[in-house]
């Protein structure tokens, strides 16, 4: 266990070097993702998944989810502003070489290890959406990891609430109305009624790790 945790913090820290979202984003993200799981360890389609141990992983986990923008050119990853389509695609291969990085790993240990497996899962999906929209593979519904699921839940909605150097932050009320637009588009139906029932708790979390 000890070992497991000195690799994702080893990692969460690379990635830290080189983006511009502050570790906060990072503290957010895995208790949104804890919170929402234990939220719907109870649900028919996601008990069998969602283990005490398999929420904890998922906890340990989130931080790696961008673990691939350490690959990503700084004129792209630090742009005081909004990317052009042809930067755009450049930055979405983030996810390609996060789950790189990590199969990189995994084959080094000469092993497959469970935590690394679920960090996979976040890194290379977490920007698929529900309605196969999304990216690098266009998965859709149940094809996408329920692990990549949850991840992309809680990052979308922290990135909604945080200021960027391109825009203002939005309140709570705000995202919670994008997250609940998105239902069966960009999100997982089920995972969006969870979210409405625990919202609060998402905001208390925010605000527990606030950037300011």
């Amino acid at each position: 266990m000890a070992i497991q945790d000195a690799t994702i913090l080893m990692l969460t820290s690379l990635a830290e070097t080189r983006d511009n979202e502050t570790g906060n984003h990072i503290l957010r993200t895995q208790n949104y993702v804890k919170a929402l799981a234990q939220h719907l360890s109870n649900h028919p389609r996601f008990s069998e998944y969602l283990t005490e141990h398999i929420i904890y992983m998922l906890y340990k986990c989130a931080p790696l989810h961008d673990i691939g923008k350490v690959g990503i050119p700084d004129h792209i990853l630090l742009k005081p502003g909004r990317l052009t389509p042809e930067e755009f695609e450049t930055m979405k291969t983030h996810a390609v070489l996060g789950r790189n990085a990590i199969m990189s790993a995994e084959k080094t240990l000469g092993m497959n290890v469970d935590f690394l497996g679920i960090a996979k899962e976040i890194a290379y999906y977490h920007h698929e959406k529900w309605d196969g929209t999304g990216y690098p593979e266009g998965l859709s519904g149940d094809d996408i990891p329920i692990s990549a699921r949850l991840m992309a839940m809680a990052d979308v909605y922290d990135a909604l609430i945080s200021k960027r150097v391109y825009k203002e932050p939005m309140t709570h009320e705000e995202a919670v109305a994008i997250i609940v637009k998105g239902k069966g588009l960009h999100f997982d139906p089920d995972m969006v009624d969870k979210f409405i029932e625990i919202h609060t708790k998402f905001h208390d979390i925010a605000l527990q790790y606030s950037d300011f």
